[in-house]
């Protein structure tokens, strides 16, 4: 099937199944499994995904945002533990796994941040020590997106004592339904929201043969996952950001704002430097990311994430001077039920604030291009 018939497969999949009183959550996870559109740059076959190329993959994902369908709540298990999964993993671990993911059954979360240890990963101090067949858990991750629905978590714990930085860690795979063991504390952002959580490890239990890519191989199975994080996943991203910069020059457009030069003038920056995303996503993809180790390959997703963060944050920016005074102002129905409601710009602006530190921040990325990349010389750390 050429790209131009997937499209008009997806799109008319998409519009069969957007209609009136669609699913959202978890039962739109396992509808959209039951047809086969999770999972499809997966290379392995024989987990109910259907086969689809770099390109198609591409395709369903501009039809999936531009048909404003749900927010996927299995997106982690997709395009995170999926890809790494069969990178790394052991046969019995993606027949275990992978086909609960692309049924839509299965959700997962991401257990990498730290209190301590956030854009520098490496100071990862959540333990696990080995007890036969078993592995304790102790600690705690922060901003752990939907961990508070999530069935299993992917963890980068310490196995080795008294190791440092990015020796001695594991990856471990990680059911969450362990009361008493696990806690999952909701963090209110600004935005009124809470899609974040602290999640609290006190013993918790994981099987050793949920141990991916060996023991005291963790930081190289997480690096791994890091590099397909920012794939075709980007695109779908900058679909939606160019959504949002459509709303803002229509607003623009509708209040006279577009009639301020210095307002024009950053629309059409706005738009520019979006295409010029587009364009850098597309060419990595595919390129020299494939093989692990060359420059092009650690640089790429640092570049991408430096590009994208301080443009969203410029579009929060501008949709507040667009919006004018009127900006500033909360909603006039205040309620006990509703006390912090905002609109669409308001979220995105203070959403947006976290965009260059969340993900690796600004400051991570740079040094990693420059290290890592151009040969720069490290910047000294102190020790822990």
């Amino acid at each position: 099937m050429d790209d131009q018939a997937f499209r008009e497969k997806a799109r008319t999949w998409l519009e069969k199944h957007l209609g009136a009183g669609h699913p959202e959550g978890r039962a739109w996870e396992r509808e959209l499994g039951r047809d086969g559109w999770i999972g499809l740059g997966w290379t392995e076959d024989g987990y109910g995904n259907r086969r689809a190329g770099l390109t198609q993959q591409v395709v369903w994902a501009e039809e999936y945002a531009r048909s404003r369908a749900p927010s996927r709540v299995g997106h982690i298990g997709e395009n995170l533990l999926g890809p790494t999964l069969i990178a790394f993993g052991t046969r019995e671990q993606k027949d275990r796994f992978l086909p609960a993911v692309a049924r839509g059954e299965e959700l997962w979360c991401q257990g990498y941040s730290e209190p301590g240890a956030g854009s520098d990963l490496a100071g990862v101090r959540t333990r696990a020590v080995r007890e036969g067949g078993t592995y304790r858990i102790s600690g705690q991750k922060i901003w752990t997106s939907l961990a508070q629905d999530a069935d299993w978590c992917f963890v980068l714990a310490r196995t080795e004592p008294g190791s440092a930085r990015h020796h001695g860690l594991s990856f471990l795979l990680v059911p969450m339904d362990q009361p008493g063991r696990i806690e999952v504390r909701p963090i209110r952002q600004m935005t009124g929201t809470s899609e974040f959580n602290e999640v609290f490890f006190d013993g918790a239990s994981a099987r050793a043969e949920h141990l991916v890519g060996g023991e005291g191989n963790g930081w190289r199975v997480a690096m791994g996952l890091l590099a397909v994080e920012r794939g075709v996943s980007t695109l779908v991203q900058q679909i939606g950001f160019e959504e949002e910069l459509g709303q803002v020059i229509r607003a623009a457009v509708t209040n006279g704002a577009v009639d301020d030069p210095v307002v024009r003038d950053r629309l059409v920056r706005q738009w520019a430097e979006l295409r010029t995303m587009r364009w850098n996503a597309l060419r990595t993809l595919g390129s020299p990311q494939d093989r692990p180790g060359a420059p092009a390959a650690v640089g790429a997703p640092s570049v991408a994430k430096l590009l994208w963060g301080g443009w969203h944050q410029r579009l929060g920016e501008l949709a507040m001077a667009v919006r004018g005074a009127g900006a500033a102002v909360g909603p006039r129905d205040w309620s006990a039920e509703r006390p912090y409601e905002l609109d669409a710009y308001q979220r995105m602006f203070l959403f947006s604030r976290a965009d260059t530190i969340y993900g690796g921040s600004d400051e991570i990325q740079r040094n990693i291009i420059a290290e890592r990349v151009l040969g720069l010389p490290r910047e000294p750390r102190e020790p822990r």
